[in-house]
């Protein structure tokens, strides 16, 4: 399970996060024990396009301290780094990470030599760009499986951005692969009790402490137990994204709606001695909608 490698990529991002800074009820997740609790283990945190609030990027910022985040993702290449850094400086408020532009559409897996390349270029302009700001972390979505077969998009994807490695380690920041309906390392046809067992194999590939997961709770949820899939994934799990879901209507929810065993979810990550960033990827809206969504996130990980 490349036990050192694991325990190598988890003390790395602790060290980054450490410096910048039972069943659902009653419609919402079950209320932590106490016992459960992640409180003092994990940084909030939220994308951009959340921060529906007019104004500048100074604003936005103090927008989400005041709704009780520690940090804010945002989407690279595409901003102003003296705006950026203007606003880290005069809100406190640090970008954990950032989410790799057009990663959808220009793929790693894309059976053209030349997107490929064109995919590689953007990772590495963002990695750049998430360092100048601070960040830690880089979302990525590796590519689509309607690109060719399981083994073809293996192939490409590790190929390409195995070339990033080297510069994320020079600048220290982790490529974070996201689970995502993008019908790669799971059966988007298949039921809810499939395994994370892929995309364990997928991220040791890599053989890296610099390439992990950025897991997202709520999206594979319809695929198999997300506690299930933390305890698969372990280590490899740098960062968490998080939204809620329901089976029985088939759609997306607010954190902590839906029917996500979010009592298992804690335990899981207790288990595995998860500290670090938490990443809300819900709708968004204005500062009381992003308060709202804060206090979700405390409610769901025991965190208040």
């Amino acid at each position: 399970m490349h036990t050192s490698l694991n325990l190598s990529r988890r003390n790395l991002l602790q060290g980054a996060a450490a410096m910048a800074a039972t069943w659902p009820l009653a419609g919402f997740a079950a209320e932590s024990s106490g016992s459960d609790s992640l409180k003092g283990r994990m940084y909030k945190t939220l994308k951009i396009g959340m921060v529906k609030v007019p104004g500048s990027m100074t604003e936005k910022f103090q927008a989400v301290k005041e709704a009780g985040f520690d940090g804010i993702e945002l989407q690279a290449p595409g901003y102003s780094i003296p705006e950026v850094n203007e606003a880290i400086k005069a809100t406190g408020i640090p970008v954990d990470g950032n989410v790799c532009a057009g990663h959808w559409q220009v793929r790693h897996t894309d059976p053209s030599e030349a997107v490929r390349k064109q995919a590689l270029e953007t990772l590495k302009q963002a990695l750049r760009d998430t360092h100048a700001v601070g960040g830690h972390t880089l979302l990525l979505v590796v590519g689509h499986g309607k690109d060719g077969t399981e083994d073809e998009c293996w192939k490409r994807s590790v190929d390409n951005i195995a070339q990033a490695i080297p510069l994320a380690a020079e600048l220290g920041v982790h490529l974070a692969i996201e689970n995502v309906w993008n019908e790669f390392l799971y059966d988007h046809e298949g039921g809810s009790n499939q395994s994370a067992e892929k995309f364990v194999k997928y991220v040791d590939e890599f053989d890296s402490p610099w390439v992990g997961m950025q897991f997202d709770i709520g999206n594979h949820w319809k695929y198999g137990a997300t506690g299930d899939w933390i305890r698969q994934l372990d280590q490899r799990i740098i960062k968490l994204d998080v939204k809620g879901f329901s089976r029985k209507a088939g759609k997306f929810t607010k954190v902590g709606e839906g029917d996500i065993d979010w009592a298992d979810v804690r335990k899981s990550l207790l288990e595995i001695n998860y500290h670090g960033w938490v990443a809300a990827e819900v709708a968004g809206g204005d500062l009381e909608r992003l308060k709202e969504v804060s206090a979700n996130l405390d409610r769901a990980f025991g965190l208040g």
